[in-house]
């Protein structure tokens, strides 16, 4: 039987660029070659597409802080032709032909909206979420409006703009109290994200924010544990038995999560009664649905003390790295990693 032809796309231009790699290197590694052939593109930081034939594709794979694209890739571009999709070599014009795209990429360009705009072009299917579920999930501000507006609890929150909105450090205090957590809108990986106890590090925070995008949240400090679903599927998503993060520092940041050994414990299954799990996994599903989402999706959540679940935020390309939870959550659920590539490209050929 012919083996399937998947694209796997990694790195980008956003600042998981690293985090990106990371991840394509460990689905690189578990996917059945008996049953599927790679092409392997990394994007670069200038945004250039660079074919790996060989799949040799980073260099200091095994040091997440230093990790990064070899040099050795030949540029490429896709483009749609009357027999489908392909990559076409720049040197040589020589086109490889695809079945499906896998983006590995996390954040600006990847994650929201953009790289499944182009692949829609293209005519390809893709792994993971379309284009208006990406870019809604992509956007913190849009997410909380569209699941407050079906009865999902989220954090409260203040929107700032930049060139528009003002920041009033006393309406912040009044309506949120300190401390206080700072976001851009549209990054992952807690890139940029800041807690700030007091005016001055709120002021610091925003300038810091407005970095990253021109949009950024200022919410609550919601105190509760931090529990993870991973929801796979299209019409009929399932939710596997949910992961804890109990952070080693202040919270769960870029560094505790990426480059730090002891940032974070990892518990999975989280120890939750039944009816917990129960209520968190049907409430990520729902978040899933109210989104449009397809085929994988992280839904983060904190669990009040008072029992109150708080959806935090949705990642449609979650982490693949051997650290992940994602995977290690469909592992605790039953689906081997392998498994869970497997059923992810499957799921983007049927449509």
């Amino acid at each position: 039987m012919a083996k399937t032809i998947v694209c796997l796309a990694c790195g980008g231009q956003s600042t998981e660029h690293e985090v990106s790699l990371q991840s394509a290197k460990n689905v690189l590694e578990a996917i059945d070659k008996d049953k599927y052939e790679i092409l392997l593109v990394g994007i670069d930081k200038k945004g250039v597409w660079n074919l790996y034939p060989n799949n040799d594709f980073v260099v200091n794979g095994d040091d997440p802080a230093k990790i990064a694209l070899s040099n050795t890739g030949s540029p490429s571009f896709p483009m749609l032709t009357e027999n489908g999709p392909v990559l076409v070599e720049l040197n040589d014009r020589k086109q490889h032909p695809f079945e499906v795209m896998f983006p590995i990429l996390h954040g600006h360009n990847g994650e929201d909206g953009a790289f499944q705009g182009l692949c829609q072009m293209l005519n390809c299917p893709c792994v993971g979420c379309g284009l208006s579920a990406s870019a809604n999930c992509m956007d913190k501000d849009l997410t909380k409006q569209l699941l407050a507006a079906n009865g999902i609890r989220v954090a409260k929150g203040i929107v700032l703009r930049r060139g528009i909105d003002e920041l009033d450090t006393a309406a912040v205090a009044a309506k949120l109290g300190m401390p206080v957590f700072v976001k851009p809108a549209r990054t992952g990986s807690s890139v940029g994200v800041t807690k700030a106890h007091n005016v001055a590090e709120l002021e610091a925070a925003v300038t810091d924010a407005f970095q990253y995008d021109n949009k950024l949240l200022i919410e609550e400090c919601v105190i509760g544990r931090e529990i993870e679903c991973a929801v796979l599927g299209t019409n009929e998503p399932f939710a596997a038995l949910p992961g804890e993060v109990i952070p080693q520092v202040e919270f769960y940041s870029y560094d505790a999560k990426y480059i730090m050994g002891d940032g974070a414990q990892l518990s999975v299954p989280a120890k939750l009664t039944v009816s917990q799990q129960d209520t968190v996994r049907e409430i990520a599903v729902k978040a899933f649905k109210v989104l449009e989402c397809s085929g994988m999706s992280r839904i983060d959540f904190f669990l009040r003390n008072d029992g109150q679940w708080i959806l935090n935020e949705i990642n449609t390309i979650p982490g693949f790295t051997n650290i992940s939870m994602y995977p290690r959550m469909m592992q605790a659920s039953g689906i081997t990693y392998s498994s869970l590539i497997d059923k992810l490209i499957q799921f983007s050929l049927q449509g």
